[in-house]
C-alpha cells in the first residue's frame, strides 16, 4: 500500500459509505471502489463487508484502521520536518568559537539566531584558528569566528565588525591616570601577549605596532588565551593590549584605557565558512551576521567612532 491508498482506506473506514468517502476525497465513487479492491488484493484480505446500507469493517479492516492513522501521522511529520529543514527552520548549526569574542559579540549573534530559529540546535566548539579551518574542511563545523584569518582556498571570510583596542593595566600602574595610553607610553613596560599560537594573531599585531613606532617591547609572558592574560594583568605581572570586548572581563585589580597606535587602531572579528555550503540554516545565519554588521556600523557612526 502507498500513502494515497492508505488515505482512501481510512476515508472509507471512517465513513462506512462509498458515496460519502468519495465526496470526502473529492473523487468519483467507481475509482474509489477499484482502489479498495486493489488494496484488498495486495493484502490478501477482505477489509470491508458490503451491506445494503454501505460497508462494515472486517476484523482485518479493524486491525488496519488501528495502524493507519499512525502511519499517516508519521508521513505528515516527515513531510513537515523535511519542509522545515529545507527552509532552515530545524537542524543543527556547528559553530567554531574562540577567545575574547565569546565575551560579547558572538553570544549576542547566537542568542538572536536562537530566538529566530528555536528548533535549530546550536553546537559550539572551542577551537583555535587553525583548528577551525581544519574543521571547516572536514565539515565538522559550518561556520567559525576568529580574527586575522588568512586567505584559504574554498573558504569565505567576512568581517563581522572591527573592535577598538584597549590597554589593560594593573590598578596601581601610573598610566591609569591617563585617559588614553599610547604605544610610546608602554616603552620598556612588561607586557603580556596572547595568543601564543603558531598562526599569526594579536600577539604579532602588537609586536608590529611597537616596531612601527620604534618602541621597545618588553615581553613578560606569552599565554594562549585572553582570560589567562587578563588574570595575569590583574595580578600585577604586566600590562596587555586587547580588544574592547575583552574589556568586559572586569577582574578585581585591572583597569582598561583606550589604546593609541599609528598601526594598530582596531582589530576585525570575522566569520569563516565553506564557499560551497548551500545549507539553508547557514544562509539564514549569515544573513543575520550581515544584519548585525550593518547595525554595529550604524551604531559606531552614531557615536562618532571611526
Amino acid at each position: 500500500m502507498d500513502l494515497r491508498q492508505m488515505k482512501y482506506f481510512v476515508a472509507l473506514a471512517e465513513e462506512l459509505n462509498f458515496g460519502r468517502a468519495a465526496a470526502r476525497l473529492h473523487m468519483a465513487q467507481p475509482p474509489l471502489t477499484r482502489q479498495i479492491r486493489a488494496i484488498e488484493e495486495q493484502l490478501g484480505a477482505v477489509l470491508f463487508l458490503r451491506t445494503s446500507r454501505g460497508v462494515e469493517l472486517t476484523e482485518a479492516g479493524r486491525v488496519l484502521l488501528a495502524e493507519a492513522p499512525n502511519v499517516l501521522s508519521l508521513a505528515r511529520r516527515a513531510e513537515d520536518r523535511t519542509r522545515q529543514a529545507g527552509q532552515g527552520l530545524i537542524g543543527q548549526l556547528d559553530v567554531g568559537i574562540f577567545g575574547s569574542a565569546v565575551l560579547d559579540v558572538i553570544p549576542r549573534i547566537l542568542a538572536r539566531f536562537h530566538r529566530d530559529r528555536p528548533q535549530v540546535k546550536i553546537s559550539l566548539h572551542n577551537q583555535t584558528k587553525a583548528e577551525q579551518i581544519q574543521a571547516l574542511r572536514e565539515r565538522r563545523i559550518a561556520v567559525g569566528f576568529n580574527r586575522l584569518v588568512p586567505e584559504e582556498p574554498g573558504l569565505a571570510v567576512e568581517v563581522v565588525l572591527r573592535e577598538r583596542m584597549m590597554v589593560g593595566l594593573h590598578e596601581s600602574h601610573p598610566l591609569c591616570a591617563r585617559k588614553v595610553v599610547s604605544v610610546r607610553d608602554l616603552h620598556g613596560q612588561p607586557m603580556i601577549l596572547y595568543p601564543n599560537l603558531p598562526m599569526p594573531g594579536l600577539a604579532q599585531e602588537v609586536m608590529d605596532a611597537f616596531r612601527a613606532d620604534g618602541v621597545r617591547l618588553e615581553i613578560a609572558q606569552q599565554v594562549e588565551d585572553v582570560l589567562t592574560c587578563v588574570a595575569l594583568v590583574a595580578s600585577g605581572f604586566g600590562s596587555c593590549i586587547t580588544t574592547e570586548s575583552a574589556a568586559s572581563l572586569r577582574l578585581p585589580g585591572i583597569v582598561y584605557r583606550p589604546f593609541r597606535s599609528a598601526l594598530l587602531k582596531d582589530l576585525e572579528l570575522s566569520c569563516l565558512y565553506r564557499q560551497d555550503d548551500t545549507s539553508p540554516i547557514l544562509a539564514d545565519f549569515l544573513a543575520l551576521v550581515r544584519s548585525f554588521r550593518s547595525e554595529a556600523r550604524a551604531a559606531r557612526e552614531t557615536r562618532g567612532t571611526p
